[in-house]
């Protein structure tokens, strides 16, 4: 019994994910020629819906990319992930200060549409976030 309730949820965990992804054929051509044109090397691009955006998620040169464009193809945002190392030296301080002996598990750098750049560290299931000096932010749980 115990081992059909956990199929079943598996099951039910990967179709509602599964429904979130978009195929290619259902992104917008200026959507994937915006990316094409800022990105012409990006490799096994995945396409998600992101509110009214498009979320191209690809390896650019052995590094894990996503960029976050409008309907009419404009970039809202682009994340590369980066070594927890290249942290800014306060965001570094400040994890090393409140969340001793836990691993980051993932570290990014975000520039918005604006030019701010802002980065990104995930610990145990929520992003922290830190301003281009390395100023805590906020925290959010990962989607």
């Amino acid at each position: 019994m115990k081992k059909s309730i956990v199929v079943i949820t598996l099951i039910m965990v990967s179709l509602v994910s599964f429904a979130q992804k978009k195929k290619e054929q259902n992104v917008p051509q200026v959507v994937k020629n915006a990316l094409l044109q800022k990105f012409p090397k990006a490799k096994e691009v995945k396409w998600d819906k992101e509110g009214k955006n498009f979320e191209a998620s690809f390896d650019l040169n052995n590094v894990d990319n996503s960029v976050l464009l409008s309907q009419d193809g404009k970039i809202v945002e682009t994340e590369i992930e980066i070594k927890v190392s290249q942290l800014p030296k306060n965001a570094l301080q400040y994890l090393k200060d409140n969340y001793k002996n836990q691993k980051v598990k993932e570290a990014a750098k975000i520039v918005t549409e604006k030019g701010t750049v802002i980065y990104e560290a995930e610990i145990k299931g929520k992003d922290l976030l830190f301003d281009e000096n390395g100023n805590f932010i906020t925290k959010d749980k990962v989607s």
